[in-house]
């Protein structure tokens, strides 16, 4: 047991994630509630389904990761756990399964039609995990990969916007503006975790600062930021939210602004793992905005 505590602490921190996951969950269905005006259809399985099912989704990318990345790891990364072997990559499809099998059968708890919702989320997953059959295309177009697979990100939220609204009204709330935000939050994670100093770069390891220069690379992902807030503070708008959300994000927005700035002014290796932090505090800011925070000044 001791090395699948190690696993996760390396590749899938269970309390980071479950962090989260629990807002973007949350947030998930108090945001459709709230848009659809049916809060007294709110229940406890909504959010557990939402949690669960999600939370073994992001599991899932990290695990399909291992299998497509398993010849790189190999070569430029020996010291992650399945070419060190602390585990297999057997052992992990068995956890890949088993995650699946707890999905179907949450889903069928909460709501049988929600398969419905799970199954097309569960083809672009398999899609993700073969890089669509076109890897070496993938591999070359770098910005066409990063947006193919970022699009898991509405994917797995729409299925926890399921979890209340399917059960309640039967059918989905216009959520363009919100799934948009959380398209726009996967590139600002995506790019965060990937963007570095010259001389913290790894042969092998691909990073945005490598393809588009340290400076670029972090202009695109303030441009990201913005673009997550900016769609943020629409789908407020939706739920009678505009003045809280705009409140919040400008000044999220004025603090990241500030972060960078300083980085760009001082570049330090210190300072590039900042972008990967920042970008998950700013997930929670946007989704506790638009959720938790926003039902409870509804009350």
């Amino acid at each position: 047991m001791s090395r699948w505590w190690t696993y996760q602490a390396e590749r899938f921190p269970l309390f980071k994630n479950g962090l989260l996951v629990a807002a973007f969950s949350a947030c998930a269905v108090l945001f459709t509630s709230m848009l659809t005006g049916t809060e007294a259809g709110l229940a406890w399985p909504q959010f557990l389904a939402a949690f669960v099912v999600c939370l073994l989704f992001f599991l899932q990318l990290r695990l399909a990761d291992e299998f497509k990345d398993a010849e790189e790891d190999a070569r430029y990364r020996p010291d992650r756990p399945v070419p060190r072997g602390l585990v297999s990559l057997r052992e992990l499809a068995w956890v890949f399964a088993g995650a699946a099998a707890l999905q179907l059968l949450t889903a069928w708890w909460l709501h049988p039609k929600l398969l419905w919702v799970l199954f097309p989320a569960w083809a672009y997953l398999a899609g993700m995990s073969v890089e669509f059959g076109a890897r070496d295309w993938l591999k070359a177009r770098p910005v066409t990969y990063l947006w193919t697979h970022m699009l898991i990100m509405p994917v797995v939220d729409f299925f926890a916007t399921a979890c209340h609204w399917l059960p309640v009204t039967g059918s989905p709330p216009p959520l363009g503006w919100f799934l948009a935000a959380s398209f726009a939050n996967g590139l600002v994670i995506e790019i965060g975790r990937k963007l570095r100093v010259p001389e913290s770069e790894q042969e092998g390891v691909p990073t945005y600062s490598k393809l588009w220069g340290t400076r670029k690379a972090v202009l695109v992902w303030l441009g990201c930021v913005l673009a997550a807030l900016i769609c943020g503070t629409a789908a407020a708008a939706q739920t009678g939210h505009l003045t809280l959300a705009a409140m919040v994000f400008s000044l999220w927005f004025i603090a990241v602004d500030l972060v960078a700035l300083r980085f760009l002014h001082l570049p330090t290796v210190e300072g590039s793992r900042h972008f990967e932090t920042l970008a998950g505090v700013g997930t929670l800011v946007l989704y506790l905005t638009l959720g938790p925070l926003a039902w409870f000044l509804n009350r």
